[in-house]
């Protein structure tokens, strides 16, 4: 009854003064921290109070009899998902993990697998403290009032994801994930990187697909930036301004935030040219994010997993790499050149060893997979990371402002020397789906 009361005062008081954004939960027990909201392994997600556990199948409440907010936590032998009902904007998110009598390990993504914290080890005993910035985001395109003037058009497949879904949800996953508690609270000045771009850009929700967009978020400090991905499988440059998500996009960005372009995969399977208006919608971009105070960056698309006799990648993507960097050179904006650091990084590999980079699967190693995958476009986690890794090189190299705030999680890089793809870390979610994003 007395955790009862005190959630009623904290969460149901707060909103006599609008829609709460701040909260503070002690995972564990029924011994609960003095104002903090209690949650158990039975908090089911509930929509009226606007939080819990997706699936509670599986959850263990662990008391160790000490400290009430962290002495006590929440663990489970698969991936658990805990959701908040919370207003889009930038968020940062204190995690306190480990266990007061044991050891723990845990890798933190949240929304659609977006990477955030890999593979935090506790030794026995010990609790650690960890911060992410999240960007939280909705389809409705608002004036300052607040009042709708617009959305998103989504497309059928993405009203299952996580991310257009007005809420937060946090995925916890690994060999020994153990959460202690989590605070949440609104992040009013970091600077957010907006993504705009297709399906080698956009959070994938589903195994085994990835994007190096889901992976950027792990190679910046927390608190000082946040990245915020509007791509989508399929979208052309075009596509992107007739589904109002730039507008979504120029109603969020301000100035000191950068806005990410690369375009190119599905505008050149629509059959479109480079002088059939991606040139002049590029220029607007660029024009309109300088209006806006932000700064515009072109990416160049990635290779897809094309070889030729010798072993060198074919260009499949007409000249429209080229394209982006003319006019980055016009109009004096950056350019991270991913084209050609991936020719470099899968002429590494090789033709066979580039396989283990992309979706390349044996029949049944996913559920209701009776043949096998081969996709020369898309990539999986390790590839992901891989041209992540290339996206934070070129950063710091060219010593772009984001340079001063890329995190020790980024080491150095260099594409002609990838990654052992046997020493990659991803424990894979409960979200897998063999069907092929949209575009190529």
């Amino acid at each position: 009854m007395q955790n009862w009361i005190r959630f009623l005062t904290l969460f149901l008081g707060s909103f006599l003064f609008g829609q709460q954004t701040t909260f503070k939960f002690d995972f564990g027990g029924n011994r609960t921290e003095n104002g903090f909201i209690p949650i158990t392994s039975t908090t089911k997600f509930d929509k009226k109070i606007g939080y819990g556990f997706m699936n509670i199948s599986g959850l263990k409440s662990i008391d160790n009899g000490e400290n009430a907010l962290v002495g006590d936590f929440i663990t489970s032998d698969r991936p658990f998902y805990f959701s908040v009902v919370i207003p889009e904007g930038n968020y940062d998110i204190k995690l306190n993990l480990g266990d007061s009598k044991g050891i723990s390990e845990t890798t933190v993504r949240v929304e659609n697998r977006r990477l955030m914290l890999s593979d935090i080890k506790t030794k026995k005993g010990k609790i650690v403290e960890k911060q992410i910035t999240v960007h939280v985001k909705d389809s409705i395109i608002r004036n300052q009032n607040g009042t709708q003037i617009g959305i998103v058009k989504l497309k059928p497949r993405e009203t299952k994801y996580l991310h257009w879904d007005n809420m937060l949800t946090i995925e916890f996953n690994d060999k020994a994930p153990k959460v202690c508690s989590v605070i949440i609270q609104p992040n009013k000045t970091a600077k957010t990187i907006y993504l705009t771009g297709d399906s080698t850009v956009v959070d994938a929700q589903y195994e085994p697909w990835a994007s190096w967009g889901q992976m950027l978020p792990y190679f910046f400090v927390p608190n000082e930036v946040v990245v915020a991905n509007y791509a989508e499988s399929g979208e052309t440059l075009k596509a992107f301004e007739d589904r109002h998500r730039i507008d979504k996009v120029w109603n969020k960005i301000k100035p000191g935030d950068y806005l990410f372009i690369q375009f190119g995969h599905n505008d050149q399977k629509a059959g479109n040219s480079t002088k059939s208006g991606y040139r002049k919608r590029s220029k607007e971009w660029i024009l309109k994010a300088k209006e806006l105070g932000a700064t515009p960056v072109f990416v160049t698309s990635m290779n897809r997993r094309v070889f030729d006799e010798n072993n060198k990648i074919v260009n499949t993507l007409d000249d429209f790499p080229d394209a982006m960097r003319e006019i980055a050179k016009e109009e004096n904006v950056y350019l991270i050149d991913l084209n050609a650091m991936s020719k470099t990084l899968f002429e590494a590999m090789g033709p066979e060893a580039a396989k283990k980079a992309f979706v390349y699967y044996p029949a049944n190693s996913y559920p209701n997979q009776p043949t096998a995958l081969a996709d020369d476009t898309h990539f999986n986690t390790y590839g992901a990371y891989e041209l992540a890794k290339c996206v934070v090189k070129s950063i710091v190299d060219q010593k772009l402002p984001l340079s001063q705030w890329v995190s020790k999680n980024y080491k150095s890089f260099n594409p002609n020397k990838p990654d052992d793809v046997e020493k990659f870390h991803w424990p894979e979610s409960i979200f897998m789906e063999t069907l092929k994003p949209d575009g190529n």
